[in-house]
């Protein structure tokens, strides 16, 4: 999976917006102004840094040698995820869609509800 595809994986989910609020090369993922996803766009091995469960997180670095602690973020609950190493994409995708389902669990009961068949 590159850059690319997980830009266009992104912007597939619903109501996700893409903003640049730190510098020119960090590309934020958004979900009701939540962020869930970034993407250096210039780091020299591609990456992203999605939002995880606290207890899963660590396990996926145990399991991935593609995945570790988030440069940045804070480490319970965010992982960088190496796009060239040892995840399948399917893999990633997966793990993208749970970053957008932990920034969707802390929002109303009612914005929740539009977000249940994701």
């Amino acid at each position: 999976m590159n850059i690319e595809e997980v830009r266009r994986f992104c912007l597939r989910l619903p109501n996700v917006s893409e903003c640049f609020p730190f510098d020119e090369v960090s590309l934020v993922f958004k979900v009701e102004n939540k962020m869930f996803l970034l993407l250096p766009l210039d780091a020299d091995e591609p990456q992203l840094a999605v939002k995880c469960d606290p207890d899963m997180a660590i396990d996926l670095r145990q399991k991935y040698n593609a995945v570790e602690g988030a440069y940045h973020f804070n480490k319970k609950y965010w992982n960088t995820i190496y796009l060239n190493r040892d995840m399948p994409s399917a893999e990633i995708e997966s793990w993208i869609i749970h970053s957008f389902r932990q920034v969707i669990g802390k929002l109303p009961r009612k914005v929740q509800q539009q977000y249940k068949d994701i």
